[in-house]
């Protein structure tokens, strides 16, 4: 079960080696992670492998075996080159707006679960949407849903905070 402690609990402020960088709005400030991240029980995007969205151009199961921490929960990784390419580089492959419904980040400045089959990737960021429904919503359109979700991202940590 999500909680709001759950997703409070994985809000946690990424070392300086970690690489963990968010871009704000239009404003382009560079502000060190600490964002809450999408994880059910600790483990981040129900276990899926953030990087095979990009290489196999699907959601791959992780495993447990592949586990890598990183801004306070546990990502799971099909294989150990895809954990040590996230680890490389997680801005790459992270899902934006840690993982929420970019949808409900964007309309209702709220975060909201995910599922790994309700994604995209735009100009190489990953977004994921709370289901088919809300999918087909943001689908109509993209462009205007991301300029809206990088602007209130800002003001949806501060009220996580």
């Amino acid at each position: 079960m999500i909680t709001r402690r759950n997703i409070l609990a994985g809000a946690v402020l990424v070392g300086a080696g970690a690489a963990g960088y968010l871009v704000w709005g239009r404003a382009g400030l560079q502000e060190l992670a600490a964002a809450p991240v999408y994880a059910e029980e600790g483990v981040a995007l129900r276990g899926t492998d953030p990087v095979g969205y990009f290489t196999e151009g699907r959601p791959v199961a992780g495993l447990p075996a592949h586990a890598y921490e990183w801004n306070g929960a546990t990502w799971h990784f099909a294989s150990a080159e895809n954990r040590d390419a996230f680890a490389a580089d997680p801005a790459r492959y992270a899902p934006q707006y840690g993982g929420f419904c970019a949808w409900a980040v964007a309309e209702k400045g709220q975060l909201f679960s995910t599922q790994p089959e309700n994604w995209a990737i735009v100009d190489g960021k990953l977004y994921l949407n709370y289901n088919d429904d809300i999918q087909a919503q943001w689908q109509k359109d993209v462009p205007g849903f991301i300029a809206r979700g990088d602007e209130r991202w800002p003001e949806v940590l501060k009220s996580e905070g």
